[in-house]
């Protein structure tokens, strides 16, 4: 299967690269805590789907879990294509880390201090759409508590 130009643009490792960068500043804006690893890749699989960015709530106050009952289609869209943008995000997490973006310790992920800017201005209205996602998530799913449970309730095995 080959790619289109724009899916090239999107899933190469610095643009993935990058999502797990804004969903770590998100955690560490609003926790102040190390960020856990499958919160800095759900969130980039999140966000890089546009069914389930367009469904995002307007604010972190949203409960996560009436949010996805009354979006069904995201649990469905998560089953559906975790796997594969897993795939594709793994290798842009390495980048982030080998570009010292962000540091990993035994407890999680951390952004390193003005390695990347934490405002999202360049780029096309849609990789900044993406971007936001991204960042607001990583505030946002750790939110309800348990990531194993966060995780299952969006149909992924944790």
């Amino acid at each position: 299967m080959e790619l289109s130009r724009e899916e090239r643009a999107l899933y190469n490792p610095a643009f993935t690269g990058l999502l797990c960068i804004r969903a770590v500043q998100g955690h560490d804006k609003a926790y102040a805590t190390p960020c856990p690893l499958p919160v800095a890749v759900a969130a980039s699989i999140m966000a890089l789907q546009p069914a389930i960015r367009d469904a995002l709530p307007a604010t972190t106050g949203t409960g996560l879990m009436g949010w996805l009952e009354a979006n069904d289609h995201v649990r469905i869209e998560m089953s559906r294509n975790a796997t594969t943008l897993a795939a594709v995000v793994k290798p842009g997490l390495l980048f982030a880390l080998q570009s010292r973006a962000i540091h990993c310790t035994d407890v999680g992920l951390s952004p390193v201090p003005r390695a990347v800017s934490k405002t999202i201005g360049e780029g096309t209205q849609q990789t900044r759409a993406i971007q936001q996602a991204a960042l607001m998530l990583g505030r946002w799913l750790p939110s309800t508590g348990s990531l194993g449970t966060v995780l299952t309730l969006l149909g992924v095995q944790p």
